[in-house]
């Protein structure tokens, strides 16, 4: 029983030092979007990195010119409150006053370090929904738990579930 128990906690330990991993990864890319080099951004994000939108088609293009190099709008839309992670999936959260945007990143870091992807949620309010199924044998239902909402957005904005 104590081997068990000490397995265990080795599993939590690797577990939260992955989502620390990926945390200090999506941190370090806030960092390099809003400073003046694009250099660090080739080694923290994949080229064929999958973008996925949802909010008012209007407000389409709020990420696209930092990861693009395209033009930089004001830094400070860009720093997030927030920063959570669920194993390989990064949460980050923040609000751009002067377009009044409400925003969340959903990053996907790959086991190597890369971000693969980002789900961009722009004046929507995310929640984020962990499902699982029951091990029973005769079990055939899935569980969800609520892990993590938007703080930042008001009540007015649709919202969205993120299940992992």
């Amino acid at each position: 029983i104590p081997e068990l128990a000490n397995s265990e906690s080795q599993e939590r330990l690797a577990l939260e030092e992955y989502v620390e991993r990926n945390k200090r990864v999506v941190t370090e890319l806030y960092k390099a979007l809003t400073s003046e080099q694009t250099q660090p951004l080739h080694g923290l994000v994949a080229q064929d990195l999958e973008w996925w939108f949802h909010g008012p088609p209007h407000h389409r293009h709020h990420l696209v010119p930092w990861l693009t190099g395209s033009s930089l709008p004001s830094a400070k839309a860009l720093v997030p409150e927030h920063v959570v992670g669920f194993g390989p999936v990064v949460i980050a959260e923040g609000f751009d006053e002067a377009h009044l945007v409400w925003w969340v990143h959903a990053w996907t870091v790959s086991d190597d370090g890369l971000i693969t992807q980002v789900k961009e949620y722009v004046n929507t309010s995310v929640t984020v929904t962990r499902l699982s199924q029951k091990v029973l044998p005769n079990a055939s239902k899935s569980k969800c738990q609520c892990i993590w909402q938007s703080r930042l957005c008001d009540e007015s904005v649709p919202g969205l579930i993120l299940a992992i």
